[in-house]
């Protein structure tokens, strides 16, 4: 019994799966689970698709809010093209979240802004269903974060990470025949947050216009470690004399 509770890395009764999902970061970790979630909901026909995609009408002329947020979670019903889409989306969302050296407020804050865009673009390209779009925004961004860094697509092609995006969104086309909308316009929202956050700063004295507001920052982190210590470092000492 204690041999099973105790294991030797020091993660108490965790199976290698159960130590891989929890060690994921905070919001991949939730969005894959919603993802995976939302097709199993409707492979087991509890819900429908149609009760989980967006458009402007459903939201705001018969007050479905819930929608502004299941678009970003179904992918399509259990099959391979639902592994493939959670595939990139736990790896390049981990990356990116992991490889950012931020709190989750400036990860959930690119989640937020991000998907507020695509929801404000979806009405002109019909488009219901806004996970592959947000994926393919995170996927752009780390890309170009990691320019250095080669790929292997399929084993057959191998290329640096700037051009992910675009050999994804070749592969949509070649497999579905048709233009995949989505993808390209969650790379033109990863262009725009990644101008704004890593291109603009630089060329005007490190001001970046898409940094969390400090009230974001402090409902998911509280109170930064750096004021309460100059907090402590401020307060004068009582002289007895």
């Amino acid at each position: 019994m204690a041999g099973m509770l105790d294991g030797g890395d020091g993660m108490m009764g965790q199976f290698p799966l159960e130590q891989w999902f929890f060690e994921m970061p905070v919001c991949t970790r939730w969005w894959m689970t919603a993802a995976l979630g939302a097709s199993v909901l409707v492979q087991c026909h509890i819900v429908t698709p149609f009760q989980l995609f967006y458009s402007v009408r459903t939201v705001f002329y018969r007050s479905q809010y819930w929608r502004l947020i299941t678009t970003f979670f179904y992918f399509g019903p259990l099959s391979l093209d639902l592994l493939y889409h959670i595939f990139f989306l736990q790896r390049y969302s981990r990356l990116l979240e992991e490889s950012s050296g931020r709190s989750p407020a400036h990860f959930s804050w690119l989640l937020t802004f991000a998907s507020t865009l695509l929801l404000c673009i979806a009405p002109m390209f019909s488009m219901a269903f806004l996970g592959t779009a947000l994926s393919s925004t995170l996927i752009y961004i780390w890309s170009r974060k990691n320019p250095d860094t080669m790929l292997s697509f399929l084993g057959l092609v191998v290329f640096r990470a700037p051009y992910l995006p675009w050999v994804l969104l070749m592969f949509s086309l070649v497999v579905h025949g048709t233009v995949p909308k989505d993808e390209m316009c969650g790379i033109v929202v990863g262009h725009i947050w990644y101008f704004f956050n890593d291109v603009y700063p630089p060329l005007h004295d490190g001001h970046s216009p898409l940094d969390p507001p400090s009230w974001w920052i402090r409902l998911f982190d509280g109170r930064p470690a750096q004021q309460e210590e100059n907090t402590d470092t401020n307060v004068e000492p009582i002289d007895h004399n």
